[in-house]
């Protein structure tokens, strides 16, 4: 549970470097370099592994992945750029919500009764924090909603691609596209970094990169309902930094909201869970027999 902790952490870290950092650079020229420098930390276990990671048969898929996953870094980047992090980490709970959408759409997954409450109270939260019609509109707010409904169509993909790619061909593509998408985007607004800049740009791919490697190997030794609630710690260390470092106050309303997305998310990953673990038995019943 440390990792998830420390994993929070480092991921709400980067939040706050991105938005001192995009005062002085636009968010596209950020996104690059974060893929850039992430890329780089990767570069030793890639090139150790060699070509074999880039064999694969769904270069498709990759492709679709990197295009959106590109797409959805740039319009998170520049919504965080806009919005108070507090906010920003509660929107951005709604990923999970719409991976369960899409997989409903794509993936011909039943949306059964828990799964359809769960989609609907984590969208009441997100009304909750936005407001619409009583509150002024936030551009930001509505670009990180965006950027969370297009990783949550990622996600699915991501889980297409499990089925028949190993982890560092699923990784080494995402950033063998992301890399160059992102700098096409930077080039449009472009200006060198200084030197202090370009720290805090390596910072971001550190703190990026450790954080999700964090994520994974938490993920790894426990179940991942187990793991999954330690995720809300993003919200506390946002808000924190926020506080700090932006005199940023979180309003009631984007808590309100947080919690009752944040419990929409567990409660989907519970049931998800559950319904593994029963399609699992009989498959492991099988197994047991077939050895007998």
């Amino acid at each position: 549970m440390g990792l998830m902790v420390l994993a929070t952490f480092l991921l709400s870290v980067m939040l706050g470097i991105i938005r001192h950092v995009s005062f002085e650079l636009h968010p596209f020229e950020v996104v690059f370099f974060r893929n850039l420098f992430g890329l780089g930390i990767l570069l030793p276990v890639i090139l150790k592994a060699g070509l074999e990671p880039l064999r694969t048969t769904r270069i498709g898929l990759h492709s679709a992945r990197g295009l959106l996953q590109s797409a959805s870094m740039c319009i998170f980047f520049y919504g965080l750029s806009l919005t108070t992090l507090a906010k920003v980490a509660a929107l951005n709970f709604t990923a999970p919500l719409f991976a369960s959408v899409a997989a409903v759409l794509f993936l011909r997954e039943p949306l059964g009764f828990n799964r359809a409450f769960a989609l609907v109270m984590g969208f009441v939260g997100a009304l909750v924090i936005l407001r619409p019609g009583i509150a002024v509109f936030n551009v930001g707010a509505g670009m990180i909603l965006t950027s969370a409904m297009i990783w949550g169509v990622v996600l699915i993909i991501i889980k297409r691609l499990t089925v028949t790619e190993s982890s560092l061909t699923i990784t080494l593509y995402m950033m063998l596209y992301l890399t160059p998408i992102t700098f096409i985007a930077a080039l449009f607004v472009w200006q060198w970094p200084s030197p202090t800049q370009l720290l805090w740009l390596v910072a971001v791919g550190c703190c990026g990169t450790a954080g999700h490697l964090c994520v994974a190997q938490a993920l790894k030794d426990a179940d991942a309902t187990a793991v999954m609630p330690f995720d809300f710690g993003r919200l506390i260390w946002a808000g924190l930094i926020g506080f700090l470092f932006f005199s940023e106050i979180p309003d009631i309303w984007t808590l309100i909201g947080a919690v009752v997305i944040f419990s929409a998310g567990m409660y989907v990953a519970v049931q998800e869970s559950r319904q593994g673990q029963t399609k699992a038995r009989p498959q492991q019943q099988a197994k047991m027999e077939d050895h007998k």
